[in-house]
């Protein structure tokens, strides 16, 4: 009898062994993963006040007046801020084009690249360069656009948290299309 506990004592331990062996999963390394933001797309609306200018914005932001036709356009879900800076020009165009692309250039130290496109709209007589920076500059993306002969409008986007590409890529690729359609629908008042 005490032989046959014995041996049921080690079949039951053996069993037991095999069964919890046998359940355990392989060990793997997790994959990579990456945080996936996804934002409603909003409606453009015209904004139109007494400044020489008008512009399409999406309606998920809000826009501030900031004096003398400078405004801001926030994004708050985003924490990010358009700024438009608007100068008429006074026989100043060539200081203005320089003083534009310096505000690009000055992000050539943090930026990984930075991609400049021209626009043309002949139509409404708005020209002007979309520059994208990539990388962990403070300002992704900025533009200006002139008429060449009286308006000169400026804009770019900050983030309110230190720069990280990696972070805000959702968010800055977001605004980047916003800012784009913003530019291509400026118009000029007469």
């Amino acid at each position: 009898m005490k032989i046959i506990n014995k041996l049921t004592g080690v079949v039951m331990v053996t069993a037991l062994s095999l069964v919890s062996i046998g359940c355990k999963d392989e060990t793997v390394p997790k994959p990579k993963a990456y945080l996936r933001l996804d934002y409603t797309l909003g409606e453009y609306k015209p904004f139109n006040n007494s400044c020489p200018y008008t512009f399409a914005y999406n309606d998920i932001a809000r826009v501030k007046d900031k004096g003398q036709c400078n405004f801001t356009i926030e994004y708050p879900k985003m924490k990010a801020t358009v700024y438009l800076t608007y100068k008429p020009v006074n026989n100043n165009l060539e200081k203005l084009l320089r003083d534009a692309e310096k505000l690009t250039y000055e992000h050539v130290i943090k930026a990984d690249d930075i991609n400049s496109q021209p626009f043309i709209n002949s139509t409404d007589k708005v020209y002007g360069m979309f520059s994208q920076v990539g990388g962990d500059a403070a300002t992704n993306a900025q533009f200006y656009v002139t008429d060449s002969t009286r308006h000169f409008l400026t804009a770019s986007m900050y983030f309110y948290a230190k720069p990280n590409y990696d972070s805000v890529m959702p968010a800055a690729a977001y605004i980047k299309e916003d800012m784009r359609t913003l530019m291509e629908t400026v118009k000029w008042k007469k």
